[in-house]
């Protein structure tokens, strides 16, 4: 049988809190250009499974990664493509000199990573409640 793909959960941390200290260092600095950091780590992950954050956090591990608890590939893949947009649309408020687009994007990001740091995943509720209205909608149109 095989096992569903997973993260180890330190490697989850280590990029929540990559998005949520690139976003301070982004409001300190005022430079909206740290703000390509996590955007091209985000890209990297989604369009070729490959996150350097992630790939130098797993350098660190103490255990095999498979001994820490597991995180779901697919759900991490939909977290990220939130993260991206919002971040997309962070640095294109910044540019564009449209501070509020800018502030309020970025700050989801921040928010959902750090609330996701803290035990609840904001993206996780909003798949799951995704999901639940897709098979809800495709078990009334099959009756």
């Amino acid at each position: 049988m095989e096992r569903p793909r997973s993260i180890p959960r330190p490697l989850v941390r280590t990029n929540q809190w990559f998005l949520v200290i690139s976003v301070i260092a982004t409001w300190l600095s005022g430079s909206e250009w740290i703000l390509a950091l996590p955007l091209g780590t985000g890209l990297l992950g989604l369009l070729f499974g490959f996150n350097p954050v992630m790939w130098i956090a797993k350098h660190f591990l103490r255990k095999p990664p498979d001994a820490y608890i597991p995180e779901d590939w697919d759900q991490q893949q939909f977290n990220q493509i939130i993260a991206v947009v919002c971040l997309v649309l962070g640095l294109i408020g910044y540019v564009a000199n449209w501070p509020v687009m800018a502030y309020v994007f970025t700050a989801m990001v921040a928010l959902a990573a750090f609330i996701a740091i803290l035990g609840f995943c904001i993206g996780c509720f909003i798949r799951y409640q995704w999901l639940q209205y897709t098979h809800k909608k495709s078990a009334k149109h099959l009756s």
